[in-house]
């Protein structure tokens, strides 16, 4: 027996090995092609924000055109990116290359290690968890696309415009300006599993909505934490921007596992209704 269980272990690692391998394989060719059009990818997708030509700037002009706003309209970003290091561009390309390939290939990822848990799963398990790998790879999407389109260009606009004294000229090096970009843009995507991992959590019994609903205000303070952290300006406008969408994701973790849980008392007492009739 211990030896029967020693093989099927081995190969469930040896199966997840496979789906792990995969995954890099995929995510390493992503990367490659990143790499390849660097030039464009850094010109049309890494800079972008940075102008003011961006499609979010040009929206908050037309925004501000209706409201007779003046003020919502970007008009200049006094910057200049620089390298001050030696290993600084290539090693920002490996980065950049890396990021993009972890987004293109991340629903795949997602569908791999998916692909690996569901067969031990129970029927009634499986059904439950229809849409797991759409829900997951919609909603980091969505964070990716929130961070890149909101966060980025709100964030670096105040930065570039912001100075002690005019003496002082705003010039980043690449090093910073990509890591700026890449930590808001992945932690957006991470951050907005959040529903992923309510749901996950009231599955297995650990949450419940009346636990959730009690420790909202915990929860706003963590969100401002959070929020203070990845955003390394951590001004008001841009610690508003992260944080008013993480508490409305928050709500909505709420109400979904409200409904998870309806869904597992039902099916509790259905069981055990099945088993009062199997008795008899």
């Amino acid at each position: 027996m211990a030896e029967e269980k020693e093989m099927a272990f081995m190969d469930h690692l040896e199966e997840l090995r496979w789906h792990v391998v995969r995954s890099v394989v995929a995510i390493f060719v992503m990367m490659i092609l990143a790499f390849v059009y660097t030039k464009e990818i850094f010109e049309y997708i890494v800079f972008a924000p940075g102008h003011v030509d961006f499609i979010t700037f040009r929206w908050l002009c037309q925004l501000g055109a209706t409201m007779g706003v003046d003020g919502l309209c970007v008009t200049d970003i006094p910057m200049k990116i620089q390298s001050r290091f030696l290993m600084g561009q290539f090693t920002m390309q490996l980065q950049a290359s890396f990021v993009i390939g972890l987004v293109v290939a991340f629903p795949y990822v997602v569908w791999e290690l998916w692909s690996f848990v569901k067969p031990g799963l129970y029927n009634k398990e499986k059904q439950g968890s229809k849409g797991a790998v759409f829900s997951i790879s919609g909603l980091f999407l969505l964070g990716i696309s929130f961070g890149y389109f909101i966060l980025c260009p709100m964030t670096i606009a105040f930065l570039a415009n912001y100075t002690i004294s005019p003496d002082i000229s705003n010039e980043f090096d690449i090093t910073s300006y990509v890591s700026t970009v890449t930590i808001l843009v992945v932690s957006s995507g991470i951050l907005f599993q959040l529903p992923v991992v309510i749901f996950v959590l009231t599955k297995v019994g650990i949450v419940t909505p009346k636990l959730l609903r009690s420790y909202r205000k915990h929860a706003v303070v963590a969100i401002l934490i959070i929020g203070a952290i990845i955003t390394p300006s951590s001004d008001p406008l841009s610690l508003s921007l992260i944080s008013i969408p993480l508490y409305f994701l928050y709500e909505i973790s709420i109400f979904i596992s409200r409904g998870e849980l309806k869904r597992k008392q039902k099916r509790e007492l259905e069981e055990e209704r099945l088993d009062q009739q199997s008795s008899i």
